[in-house]
């Protein structure tokens, strides 16, 4: 939310969205779209055909210089050193105690240059944070969020959409993936990334550049059932990919195990990292409660805060994340719950207002694309 009598952000595509006849939300200080036609009609695209996303309110933050690569090795839990330029990773930054400060994309550019991508909630933290712990490097911390727009075009037809509006061959492009190319005719960072379980291309443009962009795609898509897609068909698509919520399924509270996501701990890296003693530690015994999917055939939907219960009524949980699957045909949700209840098939229940409907743990993620 922005503060108290601070309007908030318009991106450099509101007036395309206006002219969509986009409904708005304010989230993490900007006005965003959330839908255009219907949810599920724009999460169906996704899914069948390609959804186009306006993505600029995340954040964006250079590191660059001799000690850019050692900076992030200490900033980060990834190991960022054995990125190579023009590939990219999903990663986290994580405080001393090993809770989770928000999870990240990082490009490395070139191989004195990374790009860290944060969720616009976090933005401002992650900045902060970065500026401190890479200030002991030979290395320079830039928030360049404002030089950038962010536009992204997922599902099976991005590749039909995309190719003849650029030089690239796309299908050298390999997923998490990052480099310069030209779109349109305007530069662009070219990634292949996404938060929606589908194939797909993320693009970072110059703001001035966004809406010709925007227009081009739009253009390219009309014969592929290319729609605009909002934030509210973005959550549903990225909850039946079985992909974690800053907020939802991640917080300062929770550590990256706790959310199934130990591998993006690199514990045998060879740098010192904040966080590394508590994260150690944490791997060496499981977490009491862990993340696991939950499915219903019920109608009602599972909703974030939800109580989980056993066969008896016990709580022995929380939803983190849920909503009906237009994909599935029924409901579905993310808990954590204790680990004595999280093997698939297990049956539990969900007191969604005051009535305990049965649910059952299945694994994540709930949809996975066809290769």
């Amino acid at each position: 939310m922005s503060s108290p009598g601070q309007t908030p952000r318009r991106t450099p595509l509101h007036a395309v969205h206006e002219s969509l006849g986009a409904t708005f939300t304010e989230f993490a200080g900007w006005q965003m779209p959330v839908r255009y036609s219907s949810d599920t009609a724009e999460h169906n695209a996704v899914r069948s055909s390609a959804g186009l996303f306006d993505l600029t309110h995340m954040g964006e933050i250079l590191i660059s210089g001799p000690q850019a690569a050692e900076a992030l090795d200490y900033a980060l839990v990834a190991n960022a050193s054995a990125i190579t330029p023009g590939r990219a990773r999903y990663t986290m930054i994580c405080d001393e105690t090993g809770g989770v400060l928000d999870d990240l994309i990082v490009y490395r550019l070139a191989d004195q240059e990374f790009l860290v991508v944060a969720n616009a909630a976090n933005a401002a933290v992650v900045s902060a944070e970065l500026a401190e712990r890479v200030s002991d490097f030979d290395a320079k911390h830039s928030d360049v969020s404002d030089d950038y727009a962010l536009i992204a075009v997922q599902g099976p037809n991005a590749v039909a959409i995309l190719a003849p509006l650029t030089d690239t061959d796309l299908s050298t492009v390999k997923y998490y993936a990052g480099y310069p190319a030209t779109v349109a005719g305007k530069d662009v960072l070219l990634a292949r990334t996404g938060y929606t379980g589908e194939d797909g291309f993320e693009l970072f443009t110059a703001p001035g550049d966004a809406e010709a962009v925007w227009q081009a795609l739009t253009e390219s898509g009309a014969g592929h059932d290319l729609q605009p897609a909002g934030l509210s068909c973005r959550d549903t698509l990225r909850l039946e990919a079985g992909m974690p919520l800053y907020g939802n399924e991640l917080s300062a509270e929770l550590t990256p195990y706790h959310a199934n996501l130990g591998r993006v701990v690199k514990l045998d890296k060879d740098a010192d990292f904040v966080g590394r003693s508590a994260l150690a530690a944490v791997a060496e015994k499981p977490t009491e409660r862990t993340l696991v999917g939950l499915s219903t055939d019920q109608r009602r939907a599972p909703r974030h805060g939800y109580r989980v219960l056993d066969a008896d009524g016990a709580e022995v949980g929380e939803v983190t994340s849920g909503a009906p699957s237009p994909t599935l045909g029924h409901p579905i949700g993310m808990a954590y719950v204790d680990r004595e209840h999280s093997e698939p098939g297990t049956a539990l229940q969900v007191d969604i207002r005051g009535r305990n409907v049965a649910v059952q743990v299945v694994e994540l993620p709930f949809y996975r694309r066809n290769a």
